[in-house]
């Protein structure tokens, strides 16, 4: 009761919390029993909303045929259950870094929910699901720079890791005071249109929709994480890693997985992210990574033993954000009077990146396109 007494108050107050152990987080896929993932229904795709700290958020990435790359992302926080706030967020990076970054992040108001909690609403923002579950339909107006009227269709079957894609955490695994959720459509072709200041932007091509909650304050569930989303003719490769803060043992969490046209080849949370070269941010001392390496392993469906790896130089980044700076207020808020955070996210999408995918005996490569983020929190 003491340790949960504790945790509250630094749920609440943003303060460090007391040093659990790495029992205290029953990480995604670890737990007796658990597949290596699950196929995701539709079910999973609603919205939790939940009525004390979170961070929830729903992000489209997209891929364009005419290589531009970036996302659509809605943000929903709630600091302990006092006050909610919206975020609708544009980030269009040009091919060839042609034009500075698109960078749009506005508030919303009088957002909603339909009445099964799948489909989102706000003044001048709406991301719609289909009834059978296979696609979003999502609308901007909020953004002169960036009116939104995009299209993702699903062509692979989306998973969650594990049975149920959720990291809790607490002493009491029975009763957790936090969560981490994370669910994929690896692999989606998107249509549609984003008219910019500059004129319209046709983003036909390749995406990626990722649905998770940080049902806790964030710096709580984690110190850094690593994400990889890779895209090819053929394949679709996804990894999200994060790293708790010591408060949970420094325990590393994954999940990902590699897809192609109407199937998913596997999934799990088996695998392995190395910062093999970094060198020191001159700015904030995190040692921003120069090249990285990223490794899923599996078995497909029909038992055979099946790895990907990517070797990534990563040359220049495409961003550096200082979250702090970035964003609204809330957050802020939510990170007040924690010693030691300070969140950077680095963004880079190295070109000319092989996927090394090896199936029982057989190895197969294919170049594409690779998007990944490093970011250090505490």
């Amino acid at each position: 009761m003491f340790n949960w007494a504790k945790q509250q108050l630094a749920n609440v107050a943003g303060t460090q919390e007391p040093e659990y152990g790495p029992s205290a987080i029953q990480a995604v896929g670890k737990q007796e029993g658990d597949p290596a993932y699950t196929e995701l229904t539709k079910e999973g795709l609603k919205w939790s909303t939940i009525d004390s700290t979170c961070v929830e958020t729903q992000t489209f990435y997209l891929f364009t045929d005419a290589g531009h790359i970036g996302f659509l992302q809605v943000i929903y926080n709630n600091v302990a259950g006092l006050r909610i706030t919206v975020q609708f967020n544009c980030k269009i990076f040009y091919p060839n870094n042609e034009k500075p970054a698109l960078w749009s992040s506005d508030p919303l108001e009088n957002y909603g929910f339909d009445e099964e909690q799948y489909s989102f609403y706000a003044d001048g923002v709406s991301m719609e699901l289909s009834e059978d579950g296979s696609s979003y339909h999502i609308k901007s107006a909020r953004n002169e720079n960036s009116l939104v009227d995009v299209k993702y269709t699903r062509t692979a079957p989306g998973f969650v890791g594990g049975k149920n894609g959720t990291s809790n955490f607490g002493t009491d695994p029975n009763a957790p005071w936090g969560s981490m959720y994370h669910a994929f459509w690896p692999r989606c072709n998107i249509e549609g249109r984003i008219i910019t200041k500059d004129g319209q932007l046709d983003v036909k091509g390749r995406g990626v929709f990722i649905h998770a909650l940080q049902g806790m304050k964030p710096h709580h569930l984690a110190a850094r994480w690593n994400f990889a989303n890779f895209q090819s003719p053929t394949y679709s490769a996804l990894l999200m890693e994060f790293t708790t803060p010591s408060s949970y043992g420094s325990t590393v969490v994954r999940v990902g997985g590699v897809a192609t046209e109407g199937k998913i080849l596997f999934g799990g949370t088996s695998g392995d992210v190395k910062h093999i070269e970094s060198k020191q941010d001159s700015e904030n001392d995190w040692p921003e990574p120069t090249v990285v390496s990223y490794h899923l392993d599996g078995k497909t469906e029909d038992g055979k033993e099946v790895s990907a790896d990517i070797l990534a130089n990563l040359g220049e980044r495409l961003d550096r954000l200082d979250v702090m700076a970035e964003v609204p207020g809330f957050i802020k808020t939510i990170v007040a009077s924690a010693a030691g955070t300070r969140p950077y996210i680095y963004q880079y999408a190295p070109k000319g990146t092989t996927l090394k995918l090896k199936i029982g005996d057989e190895v197969k490569e294919e170049e594409g396109t690779l998007f990944t983020e490093a970011t250090f929190i505490s």
